[in-house]
């Protein structure tokens, strides 16, 4: 049979290499064709990649763990004659059109509601998983308790289907051996019945309440208290997105000479509308209307009066934009950024950039990104305003010139001046948005007139229509 060399496909325009995260075959072990057969991490996007021909794995040229350039063989598969294979081109586009498949938009508890509610200036933090939106369908969010009350009714009624082989891919498979969990307590909310980590996570916690549960008469140990010596250490491997990162915030500092400059903003007239249309918004989008398109709207018009800030910069020139792709930073649990772009920002109402934003958030937390919706941003905006910030100093984003920081929006009393000039105290949604720009392109005087304009925009506009 004749030999098959797996080489590191080409994951998008600029990605050069790529580390091999987990092989998901061991030498000697059939493959299917499409069937995963790697994990990879590039500066782009965290993916599995599958198999372009069906065969036996017969070696694995490059270890986990290691990073390789794009064409880098990585195995060798004994393929069958005539066997059915698939190019690269066509392994690309399935699994972008993969990516492009939108998940049902999930139900919230009211802690989720709660706290956008808190935080309306905060991205969307829901998730893409299906186990919510199955209940929300049946009209509630489901509970590690109903998921035990449910698998239960039907492994009492149907234990035929427990007994059924389970859709999973090879990293929920790993999930479902390395923690134990009994998988009759599993219910597959995934497409065609494939399980999703959530499946695993919610089975895991009924299971961990029945065991409760059945202890509850049982003898209280006095709780243990464990201590670790005042000089003791954790040593925490840095990710490659952790990495990645870290060389690219250390040369935009080496690359460009960063300034600050903050502008406090009064959020009223935005807050009125956003509570008009609160209610109504969220029971047609499926998420929650937060401040942030109105800042993606607001600073898409700014930048149309002051297009210097929309640009890249070299050594000699100033390279202006003439449409704007939104970069919005998306935090991965603490464990590093990405910042998926909104592609021709300017050209889009604001429900239509809302939507989007919600979109490209949910997908980037769950690693189904195409490369092509990290590129080619002229502008960012980074929302740390979640966390209740007063100000934040980012870092550009190169080869662009500035980043917009959307910092905490919180009721304070404001100076109000009627039509007849009388000042009077009262209470509005007040924040402060800061901009870090490169002192190359320009100075400070053309920096403070975009933000007043972009400030009078917010405070003054007709939002309303808008909606």
């Amino acid at each position: 049979m004749p030999e098959e060399q797996i080489k590191l496909p080409q994951l998008g325009e600029t990605v050069t290499e790529g580390t091999i995260v987990k092989w998901l075959k061991s030498s000697g072990e059939a493959v299917e064709l499409d069937e995963p057969l790697y994990e990879i991490s590039t500066d782009k996007v965290d993916t599995e990649v599958p198999a372009p021909v069906a065969g036996t794995l017969l070696e694995i040229k490059v270890p986990e763990g290691e990073t390789v350039e794009v064409g880098v063989v990585l195995a060798v598969l004994d393929v069958e004659e005539n066997a059915e294979r698939k190019s690269e081109a066509e392994m690309m586009a399935e699994m972008e059109a993969q990516a492009d498949i939108k998940q049902d938009t999930p139900g919230e508890t009211n802690a989720q509601n709660d706290k956008e509610d808190k935080n309306p200036n905060a991205i969307s933090t829901e998730s893409d998983d299906i186990q919510k939106d199955s209940a929300q369908k049946a009209g509630k969010t489901t509970s590690p308790k109903e998921v035990l009350s449910q698998k239960t009714e039907k492994k009492s009624t149907t234990d035929e289907k427990v007994a059924e082989k389970k859709v999973t891919s090879p990293v929920v498979r790993r999930l479902i051996r390395d923690s134990g969990v009994d998988e009759s307590l599993i219910i597959a909310s995934g497409r065609g019945g494939r399980v999703t980590r959530k499946d695993v996570e919610l089975a895991l916690a009924a299971s961990k309440i029945a065991g409760a549960a059945s202890n509850n008469n049982a003898p209280t140990a006095p709780p243990q208290v464990f201590r670790t010596s005042p000089n003791s250490e954790t040593t925490i491997p840095l990710s490659k997105i952790r990495k990645l990162t870290a060389e690219h915030m250390r040369r935009s500092k080496d690359t460009s000479p960063h300034v600050l400059t903050a502008v406090e903003v009064d959020f009223e007239n935005v807050e009125k509308v956003r509570q008009q249309f609160r209610l109504q918004f969220k029971e047609q989008e499926g998420f929650s209307l937060t401040y942030l398109p109105f800042i993606i709207r607001a600073v898409c018009d700014a930048l149309s009066e002051y297009s210097h800030i929309n640009a890249a910069i070299t050594d000699e020139e100033l390279i202006v934009k003439n449409y704007v792709n939104m970069a919005i930073a998306v935090d991965l649990d603490f464990e590093g950024l990405l910042a998926p772009v909104v592609k021709d920002a300017d050209t889009k109402s604001l429900t239509e950039i809302a939507r989007e934003v919600s979109d490209l958030a949910k997908r980037a937390r769950v690693k189904k990104l195409k490369p092509s919706e990290l590129e080619g941003g002229t502008f960012t905006i980074t929302n740390p305003g979640q966390y209740g910030t007063l100000m934040q100093f980012p870092i550009i984003n190169q080869p662009q010139v500035a980043i917009l920081s959307t910092d905490g929006i919180s009721r304070k009393p404001v100076v109000v001046i009627s039509d007849d000039g009388d000042e009077s105290i009262t209470i509005h949604s007040v924040g402060v948005l800061a901009l870090a720009w490169d002192h190359r392109a320009f100075d400070g005087a053309y920096v403070a007139a975009f933000l007043d304009h972009l400030r009078l925009i917010i405070e003054e506009r007709d939002w309303e229509i808008e909606l």
